[in-house]
Order: structure tokens, then C-alpha cells, then sequence
């Protein structure tokens, strides 16, 4: 099979993942389900890519065994931390916006296949790491990438299970962490998520492919510019009247040692 088919391939997996998702979500009426599988839509796809090419190179298992402990942490995280909450704010919003007689059939266009294209695009480099063999052991780039990925899953799982801990302490209500992981930057778990893509692209270039490391690039621009610190630190200053002085002191994203 060519690149491009065992890409669409992929996507057909993705897309028959996020249609069933979204009928259950209409069933319990609650969107933010699509949350808890964002890792493991990766896993999904990194599998397709690993039993659609050929050979069973030391590279692909290692990739495969890195995004499966990748996503799997993440969404039993997701299920967890939002375990009895109900849906989250954000599809209340819309859910009120659209109307109950609407947005059933809307959110699967704003929220079910939008995440599920991008989750498509964005895992690109794991289909380029695998497609293209190489012959031998792995080099002394997949050994790279295997650290970025290691420190990546480090600092984002750490960010989270600080913050987790710190949230379930009612003394906390109000304050900032600023401890931890959270010492050194303000998006330990977000600069968590780009250095383990990061990792993937260097794997990727490894197995002699590059553009597809793009998706590593578009994730890294999701993260930073879209839906993750552009949108919380705008939230949190509004919310937070402590979380000005923490910006003053502390590493916007990669982590490095606060000002005095």
C-alpha cells in the first residue's frame, strides 16, 4: 500500500471512532466524552500505520509501545479527572447557544469530526517513522527522540498530578501553583505534550521522512496559539488576581528558572 492509502486508512478508523462516540454522546447528551479519547485516537491510528507497512523494525514497536503509553496515560487521566462532572462549561455553552433541537447534529461537525481531521493531520509523523524502512539498528536519532519524548511525558504527566493534588485541597481555592513542575513554567503539562510530538518528529526524521513531521508542527501550534495556553492564560487572568504576579516571575512555556 502507498503512503496516502494507508494515511486514508487511518482517518476511516478515526472517523468510525468519533461517529460512534458521538451517538453515544447524543444518547447521554453529554459532548465531552470526545475528550477522554484523544489519546487513544492516536493510539488508534499509530496502530493502523504499524500493521499496514511492512516489517516489524525495532523502530515501529518502539513507536508504537511510545504512543501507547502516551495516549493511554492521557485519556484514563481525562476520564478520571472528569469522572461525575457532568459536561464540561464550553459544550453547555453552545448546547444553550444552539438550541437542545439543534445542536445534537451540530456537534458532531464542531466538535466529533473537527477533532477527528485533526487528530488525522497531527499524526502524520507516526505513519512517516514507520512507512520507510530502514535497515539495521536504530540510530542515535531514535535514542534523541526517545529522551525529548521521555522528558515530554515527565513534565506532563508531573503537571498534572501536582495540579490534580493541588485542586482537591479546598485551602488552595483561589491561589496559583507555583511549586513543582509549576515552579519552572506556567504550562508544565502543555510543554509536556510538545516535546513527546517533538519526539515523534525526530523519530520520524530518523526513519528518513520529513514532512510529515508537520503534524508534530501543527500540534505544537494547536497547543500554544489555539485551544491550549493562549485560551487558559486568558481565562485564568480574568479568574485569578494572583495569577499576575505569577506571570511576572514564571517561564511563559519552556521551563527555565523564575525571576527574583
Amino acid at each position: 500500500m502507498t503512503f496516502i492509502q494507508i494515511y486514508l486508512c487511518a482517518f476511516g478508523a478515526i472517523l468510525s471512532m468519533m461517529f460512534v462516540l458521538w451517538l453515544i454522546s447524543v444518547l447521554i447528551k453529554n459532548v465531552s466524552i470526545v475528550d477522554m479519547f484523544w489519546g487513544i485516537g492516536f493510539v488508534v491510528a499509530c496502530t493502523v500505520y504499524f500493521f499496514l507497512t511492512e516489517g516489524t523494525e525495532p523502530r515501529k514497536i518502539l513507536l508504537l509501545s511510545m504512543v501507547s503509553i502516551w495516549g493511554l496515560r492521557l485519556s484514563i487521566y481525562l476520564g478520571w479527572r472528569n469522572h461525575g462532572k457532568g459536561e464540561d462549561f464550553r459544550y453547555q455553552k453552545f448546547r444553550r447557544d444552539y438550541g437542545e433541537n439543534r445542536y445534537w447534529w451540530i456537534s458532531f461537525f464542531q466538535t466529533f469530526l473537527l477533532q477527528g481531521i485533526l487528530m488525522w493531520l497531527i499524526s502524520a509523523p507516526l505513519l512517516g517513522a514507520q512507512y520507510y524502512r530502514t535497515e539495521g539498528a536504530l540510530s542515535i536519532f531514535d535514542f534523541v527522540g526517545v529522551l525529548v519524548w521521555l522528558t515530554g511525558l515527565i513534565f506532563e504527566a508531573g503537571g498534572d498530578i501536582q495540579l490534580s493534588r493541588f485542586k482537591a485541597n479546598p485551602a488552595n481555592k483561589g491561589k496559583v501553583l507555583d511549586k513543582g513542575f509549576w515552579h519552572y513554567t506556567r504550562h508544565p503539562n502543555y510543554f509536556g505534550d510538545v516535546a513527546v510530538w517533538f519526539g515523534y518528529a525526530i523519530i520520524c526524521v530518523s526513519g528518513g521522512s520529513y514532512i510529515p513531521i508537520l503534524g508534530s508542527v501543527l500540534m505544537t501550534a494547536l497547543i500554544i496559539k489555539v485551544s491550549g495556553v493562549a485560551l487558559l492564560e486568558k481565562t485564568l487572568k480574568e479568574t485569578k488576581p494572583l495569577y499576575k504576579d505569577y506571570v511576572e516571575k514564571t517561564s511563559a512555556f519552556i521551563p527555565w528558572f523564575p525571576k527574583k
